[in-house]
């Protein structure tokens, strides 16, 4: 049937179509939601597989988190200073870097390399569970898949997230240091009195806040996106990137809302 034979109302239908999937679907994220926070309130919480969970969510991200951070700090010291220049500001490089990372770049570059690699890990694992059949296997045996799968996971994740950005925080302020020391003969002592009179406890802890979220996030979008994995290994491998791009998206958005929610609050 080519275009011009199509029924005018078939592009309403497959609209309306689209539209009620998506509100399917975030209706069983939200169903997953409830489901996870009821298992963390009943017996038998999963204490052993949470804190190996949060050694690979944590320990194992703090590489690619801690050179993402130093990089960072360096190329926003190297920028800021150029910038400053012009207007004879350049001593004040410490202000504006220690300022940016801990309000938004150490908290989202953080979120977004954790979403990168352990919500795909996330995905990728329970998938081959879902499409090999093992998490059936588990509710064949009277155990909960959310309570067993996806709550160590959603923990981890919240409670790493923090503490990986608190060390990316600290290590951005070390890079924006050591650039601005050699590139610009700015003093240490000078770099860091500069950032300790500008960034404030609530500029910090705003920051830290949104970790929580965004750990939150990447944990939920993994775990959701394995448990609605079909087809197998192209199943997976589609599930995966699925993850990825979604949890990178909604720490996106979800940091500006907070952002806006903070400031009105502040």
């Amino acid at each position: 049937m080519n275009r011009a034979s199509r029924s005018p109302t078939s592009g309403v239908v497959a609209l309306g179509e689209r539209i009620l999937a998506r509100v399917d679907t975030a209706g069983e994220f939200t169903l997953l939601a409830m489901l996870t926070l009821r298992a963390a309130l009943r017996p038998g919480f999963p204490w052993r597989e949470s804190f190996r969970q949060l050694e690979a969510v944590g320990a194992r991200s703090s590489t690619i988190v801690l050179i993402t951070a130093l990089f960072t700090g360096m190329v926003l010291a190297l920028q800021t200073g150029i910038a400053l220049a012009r207007f004879g500001a350049k001593p004040y490089v410490g202000s504006v870097v220690g300022l940016s990372l801990a309000r938004e770049l150490g908290p989202v570059l953080t979120a977004l390399m954790v979403g990168g690699r352990v919500g795909a890990g996330i995905t990728a694992e329970i998938g081959s569970m879902q499409v090999t059949e093992q998490v059936d296997a588990i509710r064949s045996l009277g155990a909960d898949p959310v309570q067993k799968l996806v709550l160590p996971r959603m923990l981890a994740c919240v409670l790493a997230l923090p503490l990986l950005t608190i060390c990316a925080d600290v290590l951005g302020v070390t890079g924006g240091m050591l650039l601005a020391w050699g590139q610009f003969g700015i003093e240490p002592h000078f770099y860091i009195s500069t950032i300790v009179n500008t960034v404030t406890v609530s500029d910090f802890a705003e920051g830290i806040a949104k970790t929580f979220v965004f750990g939150w996030i990447i944990a939920m979008v993994g775990c959701f996106s394995a448990l609605q994995t079909t087809g197998g290994t192209v199943g997976v491998g589609r599930a995966t990137t699925r993850t990825v791009v979604t949890a990178s998206i909604a720490v996106l958005v979800s940091d500006f809302f907070m952002s806006q929610l903070m400031v009105l609050l502040l």
